[in-house]
């Protein structure tokens, strides 16, 4: 049959047949199938050690590749510092800084695909963990990915409300002089007793959303509402546990933080790694 060049009508009917197409394959990605809950581990002291000593290895096999690519968080972070530092935004150096436990697990997700290939002997580089964007299961990773970018966003604004609400308007000359008045003046104590416990509880939040969902979207086809459900449950199942992950990644994150956020080539990719491990112990195997 010749090929005809078809009408603006016929082509909108094709191009809103793909699209419909396209659409109804994410939403299964993110409705995921019809499978039971996952059934979630009760941990311990020695998993953490084990996830983080695993974590090291990973890291040590994988570190040119990883680091060359996780180089790139530290340079974005030092890119908002320094507009916060020339745009009359001080006051939110820190939380941008702090921000980075809030979109790390979605930042992570290349980290826990090379992981997965090294547990199964299978060689792993850089290239194959940007071979998650091709994941079929990747629409439900960036839906969840953008929930924790909002979370970001929403922590950012109301950090600098409660720098407004309790030190006024007036933006420090610099940085010794905002450290001083936080330190020293009951503002900025006020500030800290405000934002210090309003971080934690987002920090919280994303620990209990995200603990384990990134992993095992990529790792299994169970859908969005089931992972972050199952990344609850493996949080109430485990409180102790799971709080102190997430201590330690708080304090893994401050430390790399020094000098000029450049520590975090090396504490982001060895957290990365070592969260797929600690998903391994949360979670039983399919």
């Amino acid at each position: 049959m010749a090929n005809t060049i078809g009408n603006p009508l016929s082509w909108g009917a094709r191009i809103l047949g793909v699209v419909g197409h396209d659409i109804g394959e994410v939403a299964r990605e993110i409705g995921g199938e019809a499978m039971a809950e996952p059934e979630i581990r009760r941990i311990g002291v020695d998993d953490i050690r084990a996830a983080l000593r695993l974590g090291l290895a990973d890291f040590a096999a994988l570190r040119t590749d990883v680091i060359a690519v996780c180089l790139l968080y530290p340079v974005i972070g030092a890119c908002l510092v320094w507009v916060a530092f020339h745009q009359d935004l001080l006051p939110l150096v820190f939380p941008l800084i702090s921000g980075f436990a809030l979109v790390g697990p979605a930042a992570a997700l290349g980290l826990y695909e090379m992981s997965r290939r090294r547990e199964t002997g299978t060689p792993a580089s850089w290239m194959d963990g940007l071979a998650v964007l091709q994941s079929a299961r990747f629409g439900a990773i960036m839906i969840l990915g953008l929930g924790l970018l909002v979370v970001y966003v929403v922590w950012m604004v109301l950090a600098y409300g409660i720098f407004l609400a309790t030190m006024g308007p007036d933006v420090p000359a610099s940085a010794a002089d905002f450290l001083r008045d936080v330190l020293t003046t009951r503002s900025g104590w006020a500030m800290m007793a405000v934002g210090i416990p309003v971080g934690f509880v987002f920090a919280g939040l994303v620990l209990a959303i995200s603990v384990v969902s990134f992993p095992l979207l990529l790792d299994r086809h169970i859908g969005l509402p089931k992972a972050v459900v199952t990344s609850v449950r493996a949080t109430r199942a485990n409180p102790v546990f799971v709080g102190l992950w997430g201590a330690i990644v708080a304090v893994s994150l401050a430390v790399g933080s020094i000098p000029f956020l450049l520590g975090l080539a090396v504490v982001l990719p060895i957290l990365g790694h070592a969260t797929w491990h600690l998903y391994r112990r949360l979670v039983v195997p399919a």
